[in-house]
């Protein structure tokens, strides 16, 4: 039966009911959110049999042994970005085995392609010469000639899996959002101004000489500095040059947790940190709209400072040194290909202005609402962890922090400070994939380091500790065990509770004590935020240690929505 619910679910129906007349009978799906219509799609189908697998590789190799099993061809789902490679080694194994898959990449569309959009990455011919076949599909649109095209597509896509040799065929299938099976109807409508202020980029600044600051920045007012994720060689000029810039200016700083900004607040004294639970309300988020924008390296994680950025509209400034595009709203941008280090501004401190006063008076209060509710909680809220960290650890600590709800926490509320911790990240791809193996790298003959991770971030790198035996220093992991992807429950998919425990969530009830164990750990289990307290600081010199907290996502999920800063 066909979803009508909107373009993707209609799409995904039409490619899982093909399969089922062309005689698939099991489908594995690694769980993500790009894939949801595919995974949607296949869940409610009364009649293909299918499985969730957490580790892309570990699925692909269940997928490669039953299409052996079966002699037809087994369906492969992963959400978009590195996912898709993990199918890797099992796709070389079919193809020298004359084995039959199905491989159904997610991607997002062109128009998030090549500007460092989440989790994206080029999966065209990703697997290179060894499918059988391989092809991307169009966008979803409500046509018939193209719902035709796509029926013909997936016959064919069956038949050059098994003839003349079985082997591979490789669908990439880009979604737009809404992803989940909402009920939606579209319209488009060119705004009148949408071809106005188009002009080139800034050429490549060799010297902090021979740049003047544009005009429109000296005589606005209303303007903000978004310092995105950033891992600077010399954490501290680079926070010092952005310090410059900003008293220049009198604009405020919107500091990412994987900038160094938060960690050298010192340096800036109009540093923003809780821009992400301001720009909730829809009131304030207004009363804070600004005429400019100075955008430093890639966009923070924060979603409500992209919708916010999104709906406003206004003109950016984007100062980057590499040729890519970093902008993921697709919105005016004009760049200066520079390293901020490499500016000049005079060291000179503009008024205070109204517009600044307001920021700076949200963040004094903000902070120090999310600080005593923080201070307060009890419960092993997983929040709580970043904030902990920020103020706990040792002068200087490496930090990696996984991705998924790790990173948003981190961004939520780690605390402004002057440790000087430094953080890494994989925020290239977005994926949960290495998470431990790229820790330790981290760590390895470097000062005591610290993994902030989630279950299944660490689950799907378990294999990293094979290296225990060759790693030299210390790493101690800090274990978020919500038993599932806590960031599902943020999406509107978590709404289809029917699904969403089995396919989304994917509660993995693992005994880490017992897989520390195995590998030779030392693992601790943390029951109050006083024993965390004392582990943290100071940190071992030698060895992995696991340090868990068992926290219900469910709970943690609604944690903020209780939180206000409106009286």
């Amino acid at each position: 039966m066909l979803d009508h619910r909107n373009l993707n679910t209609l799409w995904a129906s039409i490619i899982v009911e093909t399969l089922f007349r062309l005689g698939l009978k099991i489908a594995l799906i690694s769980p993500g959110s790009r894939s949801t219509p595919l995974t949607m799609a296949f869940a409610q189908h009364q009649k293909i049999e299918t499985i969730v697998i957490l580790d892309e590789r570990s699925a692909a190799f269940f997928a490669l042994g039953k299409s052996k099993q079966l002699g037809l061809p087994v369906a492969l789902v992963c959400t978009s970005g590195t996912a898709g490679a993990n199918f890797y080694p099992a796709i070389i194994e079919a193809r020298y085995s004359q084995v039959p898959l199905l491989v159904f990449t997610a991607d997002r569309p062109r128009e998030l392609q090549d500007c460092r959009a989440g989790q994206t990455i080029d999966q065209v011919r990703l697997y290179g010469n060894y499918p059988n076949w391989q092809t991307e599909l169009a966008i979803p649109e409500a046509d018939l000639f193209l719902s035709n095209y796509l029926r013909e597509t997936l016959i064919q896509a069956w038949e050059r899996s098994l003839f003349p040799t079985p082997g591979v065929v490789h669908l990439n299938c880009p979604f737009r959002e809404p992803l989940a099976p909402i009920k939606v109807t579209h319209s488009l409508e060119i705004p009148p101004d949408f071809f106005s202020d188009i002009q080139e980029s800034y050429p490549l600044v060799s010297s902090c000489a021979n740049f003047a600051p544009p005009t429109p920045w000296l005589n606005c007012e209303r303007g903000i500095i978004i310092a995105g994720l950033a891992q600077p060689q010399q954490p501290e000029l680079y926070c010092q040059a952005i310090a410059r810039l900003s008293l220049f200016l009198g604009w405020p700083v919107l500091a990412e947790a994987l900038s160094p900004l938060r960690n050298y607040a010192q340096i800036n004294p109009y540093l923003i940190s809780t821009y992400d639970f301001c720009l909730r309300y829809t009131e304030l988020a207004s009363k804070l709209r600004p005429e400019l924008v100075i955008q430093l390296g890639e966009l923070p994680t924060s979603k409500e400072l992209r919708q916010w950025l999104a709906k406003n509209a206004p003109k950016r400034w984007i100062i980057t040194p590499t040729q890519e595009n970093l902008d993921p709203l697709r919105s005016k941008t004009i760049y200066i290909r520079a390293k901020i280090e490499q500016l000049s501004f005079p060291l000179s401190e503009k008024p205070i202005s109204a517009y600044l006063q307001l920021w700076l008076q949200t963040e004094i209060k903000a902070r120090k609402i999310l600080d005593q509710a923080l201070a307060s909680e009890q419960n092993l809220y997983e929040g709580k962890v970043s904030w902990l960290l920020s103020q706990h650890l040792p002068f200087q600590t490496p930090v990696f922090i996984a991705n998924s709800m790790s990173v948003r926490y981190a961004e939520f509320f780690w605390v402004p400070g002057n440790s000087h911790i430094v953080p890494y990240f994989n925020r290239g791809a977005n994926g949960i994939d290495g998470t431990l193996s790229t820790a330790l790298g981290i760590a390895h003959r470097q000062q005591s380091s610290v993994l902030l991770t989630g279950d299944l971030a660490l689950l799907h790198d378990t294999n990293g500790f094979l290296s225990r035996d060759k790693f030299k220093g210390h790493l101690t992991i800090v274990l978020i065990n919500n038993q599932g992807g806590g960031i599902f429950s943020y999406l509107p998919v978590a709404e289809y509770t029917s699904y969403f425990e089995e396919f989304f969530a994917t509660p993995q009830h693992i005994d880490f004590a017992s897989l520390c164990q195995t590998y030779k750990v030392e693992y601790h289990l943390i029951t109050s935020w006083e024993s965390l307290g004392e582990l943290l600081n100071p940190l071992p010199e030698r060895g992995i240690r696991l340090l868990e907290l068992p926290c219900d996502r469910t709970l943690d999920s609604q944690w903020l929505d209780q939180i206000s800063i409106i009286e």
